[in-house]
């Protein structure tokens, strides 16, 4: 006998009006490869807050705040125990 799961996730999203660059939107969405605009301005939206982390984290790297070699932390959980 076999048991399926399904899972559901819920996405929130939210209907707007824009003024938009159009020939940097027409761009975009070619590059990407993307069928719709909103999917050319979601993943827009989501590269910026990828970038937007990666620098927080760059930030707090040179603030002092946190002390620590991440690289050496990172070969250390991959070497095995003797």
């Amino acid at each position: 006998m076999t048991t399926h799961h399904q899972e559901c996730h819920t996405v929130h999203m939210k209907r707007t009006s824009l003024m938009l660059n159009e020939q940097l939107l027409e761009e975009a969405q070619r590059l990407a490869g993307d069928r719709t605009y909103s999917a050319t301005v979601n993943r827009a939206l989501e590269d910026f807050v990828r970038r937007a982390k990666a620098q927080r984290i760059l930030e707090l790297r040179d603030s002092g705040l946190w002390q620590g070699d991440l690289g050496t932390m990172r070969r250390d959980s991959q070497e095995p125990e003797i």
